[in-house]
């Protein structure tokens, strides 16, 4: 049976690829917090002592609370530095991937148009990104794909903490409604159901015509 290791697959964009891909029996991990805490290397390296190989890996995690740059302190850094980069990169490193799986990304629109309010999670998810591209030329020799997703307004409880007034912000959207995290799952287990594997190196911006970059 087909393996899949879904991080912050208990809530959210998480949960939506976790249920989408047990819809056609792939046999999934849905890791918690309490699974593991990318934020802690200890909590990462335990994690991997149990969980070192599968067929298809969904890094994801939330991200930091807005904070203005003048006031992020160094135990900031430190702490996303962990969460959003290094965790992923010990996981990574640490893990294999069998041939023909596929590693996706759940990124964020950050990436590419950075955010002032979240200007931590804009400079450490455009760096693990980086890492994501040059990597995938290496997988891309076993047929492993590598797809990032850049979601925009999604309706989870993150976009619900950082927007004040959802109602009001929907109608300035082109589609005037958030994107649904099952839409995202949907998206993973059609990729993985159709075996598309020659998308890869690729970074797919799921905002419903949102942004205004064209790469």
């Amino acid at each position: 049976m087909t393996s899949a290791i879904v991080l912050g697959g208990s809530r959210g964009i998480g949960k939506a690829i976790s249920d989408a891909l047990k819809s056609i029996e792939i046999d999934v991990f849905a890791a918690s917090k309490k699974d593991i805490d990318t934020s802690d290397l200890n909590s990462v390296r335990k994690f991997l002592e149990n969980h070192n190989q599968t067929d298809i890996l969904v890094l994801n995690t939330g991200g930091p609370v807005p904070k203005p740059f003048a006031t992020i302190t160094e135990d900031d850094w430190k702490l996303y530095h962990n969460q959003l980069f290094l965790g992923f990169v010990t996981i990574l490193q640490n893990i294999k991937i069998n041939d023909g799986g596929y590693i996706f990304l759940i990124s964020s629109s950050v990436i590419k148009e950075p955010n002032a309010k979240l200007i931590i999670s804009s400079a450490y998810r455009a760096a693990f990104a980086e890492i994501f591209k040059v990597l995938s030329k290496e997988y891309a020799q076993k047929n492993i794909s590598c797809i990032n997703i850049a979601p925009g307004p999604i309706n989870t409880d993150r976009t619900q903490e950082l927007i004040e007034n959802v109602q009001e912000f929907e109608k300035s959207l082109p589609m005037k409604r958030l994107g649904e995290p099952q839409e995202i799952g949907n998206f993973v287990k059609a990729i993985i159901e159709n075996k598309i594997k020659y998308l890869s190196g690729v970074t797919i911006n799921f905002d419903g015509a949102n942004s205004n970059y064209i790469f």
